[in-house]
Formats: C-alpha cells, structure tokens, sequence
C-alpha cells in the first residue's frame, strides 16, 4: 500500500509539472503575414466572409506563413443584435487603419493583409504573402495567464508595441434579430480577448511580460496570436501564433 501512495505521488507530481510547462509560440526571422477579417453577425454580407476565414483550419500555411484573426466590430448592432464578440476597440482600429490611408471606408466584411486592404477574398490562392523580407524574430511564451515575449530585431530605435489576441474556433450563434435572423452562423479565429503594450527595449530588440487579456466569451477550442507593430501605426512588422492547449 505504501508502495502504490509513493508511485501516485510521483505520478501526480509528474502531471503538474508538465502542466506547468509553458506553451511557446515562435516566428523566424522572415515575415509572418497577418491577415485581419472585420466582421459582425449583424451584416449580411459577412457569412461568406467568415466561412472564407473558417478554411484556414486546415491550410497547411497556417501559423507559419500567416497569422489569421476576425475582429468582431460593434457599428452594427444598433439595427436590432448585437453581436456578441463585438468590441468597440476593434471597429475603432479599423477607423485608425482609415485616418493612415490604409484603408479606403469602414466597411464589413472587411481584410487586412499586414496592414494594407485586400479585396480578393474569392480566391484564396490571391493571397500575396510576404515571406521574403527579414523583419526579426517575435518569440512568445504563454504559462497560465502570464505572456513574456521578446522580439529579436537590429532596428530598436522606434516605440514597438506587442499586440495579444486569444482567439476562439468552433463558435455557434443562432441568430434572432437583424440583417441574418434565423440564420446559425459558425466563426473561427474570433478575437475573444485583446491587449496592446508598449514593449522595453533591450540590446536585442524588445521584450515584455505582461497578463494574457481578459476574455469577452469562453471557447473550448482556443488559440493565440500575438504582433509587432510600432507606435501611430496599426500595421503589423511580424507575427506568430498557434493553438493553445487545454488546460
């Protein structure tokens, strides 16, 4: 009997170190595109869209070539639902995307490809990726509610911003009100918690640890993407990303 209470603890201990173990999400050196869906539930036009950035679940791409998030906006849920991923933060960035000329209008469904509008969505082959350009080394580590992150560049000499989102997959929202009523719609890559901070320079580059952003909704199946840009301007430098695991 003693024997069997040795070996449980030792297992127990087992298991919760290897719990405690963080999750690391890590880029190269070479550019890792972002691509930026705006959505609502309250457009009709927007399903399409939102079936379109579903398909990233098994693109071979994913993660590694490019980063996808869809930011929920807030501007339509005055016609009758309100969209329950919605955050005004996020229909704000897309008006901030506009004042720098990136951006033509405000407008749903609407991408952003590292920071510039892309209106090719119908074919997913289209996607100019940037895979070529050295831009440094964005590395990440996400233990618990803890995120300590460290971007690797030779260029320090600006204000570098670290941008988190956790984002949720396999979301379901049967809708009762507004442009898509009576419509079940599913959504990937939904941001369902975001945050944005100054990052410190260092010899290296920068680094930051910070606390993983509260989230809006929970989510079974849940990932992480995380970007570099610099100050007065959303477009992002580099990113990197990946699922996060059960915990």
């Amino acid at each position: 009997m003693k024997t069997t209470f040795i070996v449980l603890a030792v297992w127990f201990s087992v298991i919760a170190y290897v719990q405690a173990e963080p999750q690391t999400f890590n880029s190269t050196e070479l550019r890792t595109n972002l691509i930026e869906l705006y959505t609502s539930e309250g457009c009709s036009s927007c399903p399409p869209a939102d079936r379109w950035m579903s398909q990233f679940k098994q693109d071979e791409r994913l993660w590694k070539a490019f980063v996808p998030v869809a930011f929920h906006v807030d501007y339509w849920n005055y016609i009758g639902w309100p969209d329950r991923f919605s955050n005004p933060e996020f229909g704000q960035r897309q008006r901030t995307y506009a004042s720098k000329n990136k951006l033509s209008t405000v407008y749903t469904p609407g991408v952003m490809l590292n920071g510039k509008e892309w209106r090719e969505r119908q074919n997913i082959q289209a996607l100019n990726l940037d895979q070529e350009n050295i831009v440094g080394q964005l590395d990440v580590a996400f233990d618990n509610d803890q995120i300590m992150a460290t971007f690797l560049t030779t260029n320090n000499n600006k204000t570098a911003f670290l941008n988190i989102a956790i984002l949720g997959f396999d979301l379901i929202t049967t809708v009762e009100a507004g442009e898509n009523r009576g419509r079940e719609l599913q959504h990937d890559f939904v941001v369902l918690g975001y945050h944005r901070q100054a990052m410190e320079r260092s010899e290296t580059g920068y680094a930051l640890t910070t606390k993983r952003p509260m989230l809006i909704e929970k989510a079974e199946k849940k990932g992480l993407a995380a970007w570099i840009d610099y100050e007065n301007d959303p477009s992002p430098v580099q990113a990197t990303g990946g699922w996060l695991a059960s915990r």
